[in-house]
């Protein structure tokens, strides 16, 4: 099978799992009839856009105009909500507020390279899927496992177990273009330059795995669809035939979580949320400009000892802070419900050097359940310090009862 750059991709290998398609099918029907419909993207920098020449140049732009393409009928709506940098752990806390907003109706997920391969991420990942596949607009959701070029590394492992277990659909750039890569068929410098983020070549190749398995739903989907007026079902009935798969869709979320699932429900407090006793740490009152600006809201402090105390619920918590190139940079302690003994610290020098990092450091897991004290206060300070220490939220993470 020809790909668009060189050599050979198997497209039939990028399918890691078909699972259960009545939602995606539905909404292609619906598309099919000229409904209005949102294509929502929920990810890291590769779904932000990272080193594309231009928006429009992004994977997930691309797969939008896939489906404008396929349906030309319908009216869709665009969302990309990737941030680069961030996790399932951060994307549990803002996928409301960045993307169910807008009642998407088909979801791509993509945080497999900025997941780590471990049971936490799984957790995290799970967290997200069940915020998504759960939401009132009952949105179709597709699974994208991006991939390390260089050594095809990902949290796929972890990830595809929670794909199966729902029944997602879920394609793969491990299984797909990395092999393509290792048999020399393709140059990695030919679709990236640092051997993850995707040039403008790589992100149309990463598009063209997932519009070739939307294609093939799409053509299952019309040969099932009688006269034009049928092509659509009723709501809450289910699309029949051999794309969908066993099992009902709304049923899959009934299921008990396969982790602990302590992230699902996740609230991200900042500086409006009126709950914060400032010592020294002061609010950034200046206004934010869209989801990527991600450096505000929160409070800066300079002077060693400024110390902030919120109440956060939850019995996972995490804080959100600016690790930066510029160094030296202060350093702080999280304390929780007054045990300075088990105070953790929060470094803000980054030793990378493509910029100023969104950290989320996870400060207590399995507290009691209720409402606890959360302060951070400045350790170390330099009089060089070009920045401020910058806190950018707490996340209060409550388990599902």
């Amino acid at each position: 099978m020809k790909c668009d750059i060189t050599g050979n991709v198997n497209y039939e290998n990028g399918i890691v799992n078909r699972g259960n398609l009545t939602r995606l099918s539905g909404i292609m029907r619906r598309a099919h009839a000229g409904e209005a419909l949102t294509i929502g993207f929920l990810g890291g920098s590769i779904t932000q856009g990272s080193l594309a020449t231009a928006p429009e140049r992004c994977y997930a732009y691309l797969v939008y105009e896939w489906w404008r393409s396929a349906f030309p009928r319908a009216q869709f709506t665009y969302i990309n909500a990737g941030i680069g940098a961030t996790d399932s752990q951060f994307g549990c806390a803002r996928v409301e507020e960045d993307l169910l907003c807008h009642n998407p109706d088909f979801v791509v997920i993509d945080f497999s390279v900025n997941d780590d391969g471990t049971e936490h991420f799984m957790e995290t990942y799970e967290g997200v899927i069940r915020r998504v596949y759960g939401w009132k607009s009952e949105p179709a959701v597709l699974l994208l496992h991006n991939v390390y070029y260089d050594t095809g590394a990902n949290a796929q492992l972890f990830h595809g177990r929670l794909g199966r277990y729902y029944e997602l659909p879920a394609v793969s750039m491990q299984s797909s273009i990395y092999p393509a890569l290792l048999l020399g068929r393709i140059e990695n410098r030919e679709i990236t330059p640092d051997d993850l983020h995707p040039n403008d070549a790589g992100h149309a190749l990463v598009a063209s795995v997932i519009t070739y398995f939307l294609a093939q739903v799409k053509k299952e989907t019309e040969a099932e669809c009688r006269p034009e007026s049928e092509c659509r079902p009723e709501a809450g009935t289910p699309a029949s035939g051999s794309v969908q798969d066993t099992g009902s869709c709304a049923a899959e979320l009934r299921k008990e979580p396969l982790t602990l699932n302590r992230y699902e429900h996740s609230t991200r407090y900042r500086n409006d949320c009126g709950c914060a006793q400032c010592d020294g740490f002061v609010p950034d009152d200046a206004p934010q400009h869209g989801i990527t600006d991600i450096f505000k809201n929160g409070w800066m402090a300079t002077e060693k000892g400024d110390s902030i105390t919120l109440e956060v619920e939850g019995s996972c918590i995490g804080v959100q802070y600016r690790k930066t190139v510029r160094h030296p940079a202060p350093k702080a302690e999280v304390i929780i419900d007054g045990d300075n003994d088990g105070a953790m610290l929060l470094d803000a020098a980054f030793d990378e050097d493509w910029g100023d990092k969104l950290a989320l450091d996870t400060v207590a897991e399995d507290l009691p359940a209720g409402t606890h004290r959360v302060t951070v206060r400045l350790a170390e300070t330099h009089e060089e310090d070009e920045l401020p220490f910058y806190l950018v939220s707490v996340i209060g993470s409550i388990p599902k009862k």
